[in-house]
């Protein structure tokens, strides 16, 4: 019998933090609850997020990329916009 062929895991494109969470947010021009709606988790998920107690993982960070595709969110502006900012 032969063996079934396992498909390679997908990785994540983009590592979540709070920061980068924050900034696909702003750049949305969402609040955190319209956000959450978004993503189809409350409100107090994506205040963790940006406060660092959790990071998105699994499903909610599928999601994430997706919602920064459409919103055509560079990824790298996030980090380089917190490293200059005041």
């Amino acid at each position: 019998m032969p063996t079934k062929a396992k498909r390679p895991r997908r990785k994540l494109r983009y590592e979540w933090d709070a920061g980068k969470v924050k900034a696909l947010r702003e750049h949305m021009d969402l609040t955190q609850t319209k956000m959450a709606e978004e993503l189809g988790v409350r409100q107090q998920t994506v205040s963790e997020w940006e406060c660092g107690q959790y990071q998105p993982r699994g499903a909610s960070a599928k999601l994430l990329n997706l919602l920064a595709e459409r919103a055509k969110f560079k990824y790298g502006e996030a980090q380089e916009e917190a490293q200059t900012a005041p």
